[in-house]
């Protein structure tokens, strides 16, 4: 159990188990992509819980009926570069979500948040935001994010991250106390240099091979 009211931890022995071999520091770029994409899609089943359906007629092979689907249409947002790993999965199981980006790179020296691009759906606040990062560090670009999508009329936003370091979430428990956060695991801390500990090391580069 944890103190952060706005922190959500899906907790299912897959996840344990690819998490695992994710930290791992030698599980190869194709593999981190791979689990990346694993976990994310694993996650993403309970982070659409609660999503809004509504009945539609369909024609099953023996006789008509109602069925359900989703009454709005789902965005997600991947925070560049890191993110894009985790969309391949998210979208496995929102095949006909709109995908937005958003670029932010952090400042090596002061850790701060630098945004250099946002490309978002005209209509990006009809429907729930998937915010997708695989690292909850400091919140810095999590926050910037978030306010984006808030200025951009997104009412509906949940973050979707693989590790949160404690100091990430209460941050965005300040900030955004209306948005749930979902991750994998709640690491234990930041280090001097703001790298979330135990953590993943560097998502991006891991991802990328960079």
């Amino acid at each position: 159990m944890h103190e952060h009211t706005n922190l959500h931890t899906v907790d299912h022995p897959l996840i344990h188990h690819k998490l695992a071999e994710l930290r791992n520091r030698s599980t190869s770029s194709r593999d981190f992509r791979r689990l990346l994409a694993e976990i994310s899609a694993l996650m993403t089943y309970e982070v659409c819980r609660g999503f809004a359906t509504e009945p539609y007629d369909i024609d099953t092979p023996l006789e008509k009926m109602h069925g359900r689907r989703l009454a709005r249409p789902v965005t997600v947002v991947p925070v560049l570069r890191a993110g894009l790993g985790m969309t391949r999965g998210v979208l496995d199981m929102l095949p006909d979500a709109r995908v937005g980006h958003i670029g932010i790179r952090r400042d090596e020296d002061s850790a701060a948040p630098i945004g250099y691009y946002t490309r978002l759906p005209e209509d990006v606040g009809n429907g729930p935001v998937l915010l997708v990062d695989p690292m909850l560090a400091t919140g810095g670009s999590a926050d910037h994010a978030l306010t984006l999508l808030r200025d951009a009329g997104c009412r509906d936003t949940r973050l979707v991250c693989i590790v949160a370091a404690p100091e990430g979430v209460a941050r965005l428990a300040r900030s955004h106390p209306d948005v749930p956060i979902y991750t994998a695991a709640l690491d234990r801390e930041l280090d001097e240099r703001k790298f979330i500990r135990p953590g993943l090391g560097d998502a991006g580069d891991r991802c990328f091979g960079t």
